[in-house]
């Protein structure tokens, strides 16, 4: 079974940056949608950016301009660069790859704590 580990969560003041990182057991990275939910308490997870197969980038309207998704196929890892961090960025950050045939795998989510 794909496992997704998260790692690069932390606490951050508003207006600093972290990156998170989600390495794949397998080599999916370049075979499947991969995105990055968020969950904040109380709220409903959310898309914040993806990345089909083919290299097409999508954000939700809350972090263009300062959230940025990326992949390196060889070590089977996609990234989220997260600048000018909010207070409302605050949330733990799920991975999820799905495959073409809608099987979808998610990791075990990383804490991001932006203070103001």
């Amino acid at each position: 079974q794909v496992q997704l580990a998260e790692s690069g969560g932390g606490l951050v003041q508003a207006g600093g940056s972290l990156r998170l990182s989600c390495a794949a057991s397998e080599s999916i990275v370049s075979n499947n949608f991969m995105g990055w939910y968020r969950q904040a308490p109380g709220k409903q997870r959310e898309l914040v950016a993806s990345i089909t197969k083919r290299g097409s980038a999508n954000y939700a309207d809350s972090v263009k301009g300062r959230f940025t998704i990326s992949r390196d196929n060889a070590k089977n890892t996609v990234f989220l660069q997260m600048n000018s961090l909010k207070p409302e960025d605050t949330a733990v950050y799920y991975c999820i790859s799905r495959s073409d045939y809608g099987v979808a795998y998610w990791g075990q989510g990383t804490q991001v704590t932006v203070s103001s």
